[in-house]
């Protein structure tokens, strides 16, 4: 079960105030500005969370991409530590596109996705419960389909 929109709100408002408004606060000295932007984009971030947990496919995927590129800039692509998978914000986007830029991910960042085992994965992967990549890994759209199953909730390593 993907987290709550509240869940992955609080995530992004303290991602949005670590990464881009403390930062600005320390740039400006302390201005006043800061504080407003902080409101509105506490409001943003509700909005960017409903269109994450809620909206179309394809809204939901525009809005993850402007985010991760924002808060995660790096010239190289998309590859955060596994524990972000743990996050709300890192179950959603796993639950709503898989990996975002990745055309395969290793079986522990499956594993962190699903929360489960490498072994887990490897085991699934035997049974055709995951997807193969030809050169190697998951395709993350079958983590993603995996964790929207309707029998998600349960543990997925013992599942036939």
């Amino acid at each position: 079960m993907p987290p709550t929109r509240d869940e992955v709100t609080e995530q992004l408002v303290r991602l949005l105030d670590i990464r881009l408004l403390d930062p600005l606060e320390i740039l400006l000295d302390g201005d006043d500005t800061v504080d407003a932007m902080r409101v509105v984009l506490r409001a943003r971030a509700r909005d960017w969370a409903t269109r994450i947990a809620t909206g179309d496919d394809s809204a939901a995927l525009g809005t993850i991409m402007r985010l991760l590129s924002t808060l995660y800039p790096d010239d190289g692509p998309f590859d955060p530590p596994a524990d972000w998978w743990r996050t709300p914000l890192g179950r959603t986007v796993a639950y709503r596109v898989g990996h975002p830029t990745a055309v395969s991910v290793s079986y522990a960042v499956a594993g962190a996705m699903l929360g489960i085992t490498r072994q887990g994965v490897h085991d699934l992967v035997t049974r055709g419960k995951l997807a193969r990549h030809p050169d190697g890994g998951v395709i993350p759209t079958s983590v993603r389909d995996r964790l929207r199953r309707p029998s998600a909730g349960r543990k997925v390593e013992n599942d036939a």
